[in-house]
């Protein structure tokens, strides 16, 4: 399938979205990786996953790049060689980018009830604005507070950062479609817009850096 979806958030940042429906054979033939991702690709045991790597490399495509133009830090996160933000994410038959200007990450989660089993491991203060009894508002909310704390572990990439202790979602209304976050590690507080969507079950999550304050 094409792109399914491409947001432009403003002239500096856009967002791009795949649906994998393609085989393996198929996005391996239309893209090229550098030897370091083929290596990598080579080594991934579930072809679920290698799909999704791949698609990643479409988006990269679409936005006017190839795997070529990116590169992984020590960290693991990746760069652009023009110095553009981006960040990366895959879940099952999804795939999304965010390139930016701006200091950004993305997210995009299927939405499921077993979130709910594991949610006292990353949820503290949003308990507070949370109801458990309506399941399907629950599974939902929870998904976006789980994106969104993905997404802006993915902007800091620090050893020691715990969704639970570190990252607090304030309030929001599914309706909104937007919502605050704030990061507090060693000493700092960096603040965060959250901007979110449902697409076909899943939630796509992203966050811009707003400022540092001490």
């Amino acid at each position: 399938m094409p792109l399914y979806k491409t947001i432009h958030f403003s002239s500096t940042t856009q967002i791009f979205v795949w649906k994998i429906t393609e085989s393996f054979e198929q996005l391996n033939n239309e893209v090229q990786l550098n030897e370091k991702n083929c290596i990598r690709l080579d080594g991934m045991k579930s072809e679920l996953h290698q799909r999704g790597f791949l698609s990643v490399r479409k988006l990269l495509q679409t936005a006017g790049y190839t795997d070529f133009d990116l590169y992984y830090d020590e960290f693991g996160k990746p760069h652009l060689n023009d110095e553009k933000y981006i960040s990366i994410t895959h879940s099952h038959n999804f795939s999304a980018i965010i390139v930016s200007n701006e200091t950004v990450g993305i997210d995009i989660e299927l939405q499921r009830p077993k979130i709910t089993r594991i949610a006292h491991k990353f949820v503290d203060e949003e308990y507070s604005y949370l109801d458990e009894n309506d399941l399907e508002a629950y599974v939902k909310k929870l998904t976006v507070i789980w994106g969104a704390k993905e997404a802006i572990f993915k902007i800091r990439n620090e050893k020691g950062i715990s969704f639970k202790d570190h990252i607090k979602v304030a309030a929001f209304q599914l309706d909104d479609l937007k919502g605050k976050a704030e990061l507090h590690f060693e000493g700092i507080v960096v603040d965060y817009e959250l901007f979110y969507e449902e697409i076909e079950g899943f939630g796509l999550v992203y966050a811009l850096e707003e400022k540092n304050r001490s």
